[in-house]
């Protein structure tokens, strides 16, 4: 089937058949120009009228690393503590203030987002298919992500977006994938299970 994907075979692997869910990383840091060049690839991908809410919150060494630990589940607290970089992603429930220039052809745009609900429930199914992207972009760059949906979204909604119009969605340990960095593949579902006629 690979040979009719336009994609070569190498690039399908590396991001989507080879790829896993790493676990453990090595030592060896996540630098600024990789998480650039992997922003400045992932920022093509689609949203509702270029709504574009994701924002990524790197997490570093030190008390910040410290504050963020209290928040994971006791599970993910010691992937996270030993991960070479950590991101937040979280979506901005503020997007419609940046619609006049990223959807600028509709000038009524940010208008449609009055309602304060319906626009939260935009913001984090939008942010939520950017981390997707994110996350093929971080395989893109030959890295490995970690995302972890086990913490205190409201703790860290307070202690990192106090005042501001973030809310977390996922938390993702970044790095090069150490040895034994995996577990076991677990099943996917077949295609004539998921892809059905109308």
């Amino acid at each position: 089937m690979s040979d009719i994907l336009e994609l070569s075979p190498e690039a399908q692997n590396l991001l989507f058949r080879e790829a896993r869910t790493a676990n453990a990383f090595t030592d060896e840091p996540v630098t600024d120009e990789q998480i650039a060049a992997i922003y400045d690839l992932t920022k093509y991908a689609p949203t509702a009228m270029n709504t574009q809410p994701l924002r990524i919150v790197l997490v570093r060494q030190g008390d910040p690393r410290e504050r963020l630990l209290k928040h994971m589940a006791d599970g993910n607290r010691d992937k996270t503590a030993n991960a070479p970089l950590v991101a937040i992603l979280a979506a901005d429930t503020g997007f419609h203030d940046h619609l006049p220039r990223t959807f600028p052809h509709f000038p009524g745009a940010r208008d449609l987002f009055g309602d304060d609900a319906a626009r939260e429930q935009t913001a984090k199914f939008n942010a939520t298919l950017q981390a997707g992207y994110f996350f093929l972009g971080v395989r893109a760059a030959g890295l490995a992500a970690g995302p972890m949906n086990g913490f205190d979204a409201e703790g860290i909604d307070r202690d990192f977006f106090a005042g501001t119009n973030l809310r977390s969605l996922v938390v993702v340990n970044l790095g090069k994938p150490a040895e034994n960095a995996w577990f076991d593949r677990l099943p996917r579902l077949e295609r004539d299970e998921v892809v059905l006629e109308a």
